[in-house]
């Protein structure tokens, strides 16, 4: 219960579920939150109604707090060395943003080969250090090409699905192993996969295609050299990248699937799993696009967005309402895997709803355009989806303190030469019509200046009586006054 002197600040992130925090009343107070995601974030802070509010309109305020992430940190741990292994390294060195800790299995522990410790070039694998003490620092963890050789025990394979379960990000590029009795698949790591191996490995030249799904989704839309569909789902134009030769057969389980083979066989699958995400690249070809083999294709960009992605950068959410204030009107845009159109629910200031229709732009995307009535918050809503936007000073300055005193009304009166006087119980002070340059208040009076200051906007005259009414009725009155003079 609210004690007296306090009061109970809400705070949403991102239309998210507020959280309560008390605070002095009439005290500054510090209120900490952590940013869900890189980027734009909406902060919206509100207090319940007190017992004696002038207005509610100074109960919410909103502000945009721009996330900046320090560094990305990143763990890239490859299996046997193979070309596409120097693509990893050079796509995440290139970025200043990135710190990469990268690990490459070269023999297991269990070899040897009698070559003395003090003359080895090789380091132990840290492993309980990154699997166990450090794991939760990492932002993405990426196996390439990776198959178990005795170095990582299955207790920190159930750390790194727990890390999955818990917010992380997983990155799995397979190569042949994945097909063998070596595979991950084979680790506590199988309850985040989103496709089971079925042992098979294919090979022989085939480009990789969007899927009808992967037409839509941010991570594959717009993707230069892709293949297109029509607003039915049929195909149009074939894909123009090189040509990939291998990839592991899998059954999917669940996710998405965004990039297939020719026959639909799955080759990229993204899914979330509890708090986090994990994607499968079920082929170790994609760095012939890199190569420029066969014409290359966009193996960096599709790369770069796949971290966004697992990383919930909110441009590239799949389900997502987004709006912006710009001169006057509300821009709304919403994305969707579902080719459903549904409507979007906008709550104005002040407290009033309207329904909002969305035209469609492209597949899986629409946009609307309001107008912004009034200065503040709106909420938009579209039955999964909310977030909210400030319009104009979502808390004017003439109603941060609507109370009423001398010192905040004295400019106002002195600039206009009257007074301020207090209504009290015995009545209301009199009006008086003053002067110019007169007192304008006094002992239960206030006065209202008199300038004799007009403007005349218009004229018009009327006769009282026609004209020829008017003559007779004048010589009616001197000829009725003759008569009398007469006598």
């Amino acid at each position: 219960e609210r004690q007296p002197g306090t009061a109970q600040i809400a705070l949403r992130l991102n239309g998210g579920a507020p959280t309560f925090h008390p605070v002095e009343v009439g005290e500054e107070a510090e209120l900490r939150f952590k940013l869900s995601h890189a980027g734009a974030n909406v902060v919206e802070l509100s207090v319940d109604p007190g017992p004696e509010e002038l207005t509610l309109r100074n109960n919410r305020t909103a502000l945009m707090v721009n996330g900046v992430r320090d560094r990305l940190r990143v763990l890239l741990v490859s299996g046997e060395p193979h070309p596409g292994e120097r693509t990893w390294r050079n796509l995440l060195k290139a970025d200043p943003g990135v710190d990469m800790v990268h690990f490459t299995i070269l023999r297991p522990p269990e070899k040897q080969d009698g070559t003395p410790v003090d003359e080895l070039s090789l380091i132990s694998f840290p492993t309980r250090e990154l699997f166990s003490i450090k794991l939760h620092e990492f932002d993405l963890i990426i196996f390439d090409r990776y198959k178990r050789r005795g170095v990582l025990p299955f207790t920190y394979f159930d750390n790194i699905a727990n890390y999955v379960d818990q917010g992380g990000a997983l990155l799995v590029a397979a190569g042949p192993a994945f097909a063998s009795g070596e595979s991950l698949y084979r680790t506590p790591l199988a309850i985040v996969f989103p496709a089971q191996p079925t042992g098979r490995i294919r090979t022989g030249g085939f480009r990789p295609q969007l899927t009808d799904l992967g037409a839509r989704h941010p991570v594959t839309e717009t993707l230069p050299g892709a293949n297109s569909f029509a607003d039915d789902g049929g195909a149009l134009d074939p894909p123009r990248w090189g040509r990939w030769f291998r990839f592991i057969e899998t059954e999917q389980l669940d996710g998405k699937m965004l990039l297939s083979a020719p026959d639909g066989a799955p080759l990229l699958l993204l899914d979330e799993v509890g708090e986090g995400r994990v994607a499968q690249l079920l082929s170790d070809h994609s760095w012939l696009w890199a190569r420029g083999f066969d014409g290359g294709g966009p193996q960096a960009e599709l790369l770069r967005r796949l971290a966004h992605w697992l990383m919930k950068e909110p441009d590239l959410e799949e389900e997502n309402l987004y709006a912006e204030y710009e001169a006057g009107e509300i821009l709304i845009e919403r994305r969707s895997v579902n080719l459903s159109d549904v409507p979007v629910l906008v709550e104005f200031p002040d407290g009033h709803s309207q329904l909002v229709e969305m035209m469609p732009v492209t597949p899986g995307k629409w946009r609307a355009q309001i107008e912004a009535q009034q200065p503040g918050i709106y909420h938009l809503r579209d039955g999964r989806r909310s977030t909210i936007v400030a319009a104009g000073d979502a808390n004017p300055v003439e109603f941060a303190d609507v109370r009423a005193t001398e010192i905040r009304l004295a400019p106002v009166v002195a600039a206009s030469g009257g007074a301020a006087v207090w209504l009290r119980a015995d009545g209301v002070p009199d009006i008086r019509r003053v002067g110019p340059g007169r007192d304008m208040a006094g002992q239960g009076w206030i006065g209202l200046r008199e300038n004799r200051q007009y403007l005349v906007a218009a004229l018009e005259q009327h006769s009282l009586l026609p004209a020829l009414l008017m003559l007779l009725l004048i010589a009616a009155a001197i000829g009725f006054a003759w008569r009398s003079e007469g006598r």
